[in-house]
């Protein structure tokens, strides 16, 4: 009996000990032990072929890869928006477009792009535990119903700004990036380089935009582009109080490779070639007038009317909110009071309007000093300069 007694003493302590040594369920599931074993990693996607996709595309991923349990992956991205709601078009020319950030499975994501032929670059971020846990409760509060939607704001406040803004308020230590130097384009020329197989569509762009998208770009505004955030995270280290540092990245993986892209050709003639072809028929149409002392009232109205309606859709842009198109010189030529004087030229009757018209042709030229206009508008302002000489001719 006693020794049955001490066994069954043995056996009671051993249990005891690991029931007092085992660890509490805090201690278990210490969330800064729990994401020594989570990954959160940038990724950049290569532009395709449709519009919205021609400047390419920042996403976040997060990934457990806790031992024994199912590899998680999470694609946290601020580029969700419903192309069918209401009046789209209007509201994004006007910068009142919504955006709202969509946590996806990670293959779906890749397959995407693996379709359309874009490649997805990681690159798996360096943070210690506690960055990654502060990250973690970021975007978690980010991803609350109330704080999903945002305004969007093509250079300042889009897909790629708000993963490198969450990522960076979530870092200890002090962010470094390294300069580029020589490197200050405009947010015109960078524009260009996305839209160089389009010419309809930087037409369109160069249009909208106005003085302010001609001037020098910081290393901040620069990161409105996917691929330039890429390569100043590659160049970014983070320094410690201690003066030690780390890289930003600390490994980058290609996870999809760029495939075959089909480039869908634009119209057949380039704005400059239809606007070539304007100068030559307005050309024509002088030399027919000259030489049986007429004027085409009909012609002209035709040309007010497309300069005016153009000029509403300018006018109008001065009040949206995008900072970049409420000065835009290209208003000195195309502007609304063009529709005002038709009824005038229709009637034939004697007016300023061609003195008006020759003072603004000649302020829009003189405007390429400060802001790059859309191409082949010179074009036009020498065929309207051409319309004020012969007006002017006559009345004399």
């Amino acid at each position: 009996m006693k020794r049955f007694d001490l066994v069954l003493r043995t056996i009671y302590v051993f249990t005891l000990c690991v029931i007092l040594l085992q660890p509490t369920k805090a201690e278990k599931y210490d969330p800064l032990v729990y994401m020594d074993s989570v990954e959160f990693s940038l990724l950049t996607c290569s532009p395709h072929e449709e519009v919205y996709s021609l400047y390419g595309h920042t996403a976040l991923l997060y990934r457990d890869l806790h031992e024994g349990k199912q590899q998680q992956e999470v694609v946290f991205n601020w580029g969700v928006f419903n192309f069918n709601a209401p009046h789209f078009v209007a509201r994004f020319v006007f910068g009142l477009t919504d955006y709202e950030l969509e946590a996806a499975p990670f293959d779906p994501f890749c397959r995407y792009y693996q379709r359309w032929g874009s490649s997805v670059v990681e690159q798996v971020l360096n943070l210690t535990p506690a960055e990654k846990l502060a990250l973690n409760l970021a975007l978690e509060e980010n991803y609350q119903p109330e704080n999903r939607i945002y305004r969007y704001n093509y250079f300042y406040d889009n897909c790629s700004t708000r993963p490198r803004d969450i990522i960076e308020r979530c870092i200890v230590g002090k962010l470094e990036y390294e300069p580029r130097e020589g490197y200050e384009p405009s947010f015109r020329e960078m524009i260009h380089d996305k839209t160089s197989h389009h010419p309809w569509a930087t037409f369109g762009n160069d249009m909208l935009l106005g003085l302010k998208a001609d001037l020098k770009t910081t290393r901040t505004e620069q990161e409105f582009l996917p691929e330039n955030l890429l390569y100043d995270f590659d160049h970014a280290k983070i320094y410690g109080e201690d003066g030690s540092y780390r890289p930003l990245v600390k490994e980058r993986r290609l996870l999809v490779k760029p495939g075959v892209q089909v480039v869908e050709p634009d119209f057949i003639c380039s704005p400059a070639t239809c606007f070539i072809i304007l100068f030559v028929v307005s050309l024509l149409i002088a030399a027919v007038e000259l030489k049986r002392r007429i004027t085409l009232k009909y012609w002209d109205a035709l040309l007010m009317l497309v300069l005016g309606l153009a000029g509403c859709v300018l006018f109008v842009m001065i009040f949206s909110q995008h900072p970049t198109t409420s000065l835009n010189l290209q208003l000195l030529l195309i502007n609304p009071v063009h529709l005002f004087y038709i009824p005038v030229v229709l009637r034939r009757r004697k007016t300023h309007y061609w003195w008006l018209l020759s003072a603004m042709v000649l302020l829009y030229l003189a405007g390429t000093i400060f802001q790059q206009y859309a191409e082949g508008w010179a074009f036009l302002a020498l065929c309207l300069l051409i319309r004020s000489m012969i007006h002017l001719k006559n009345e004399k």
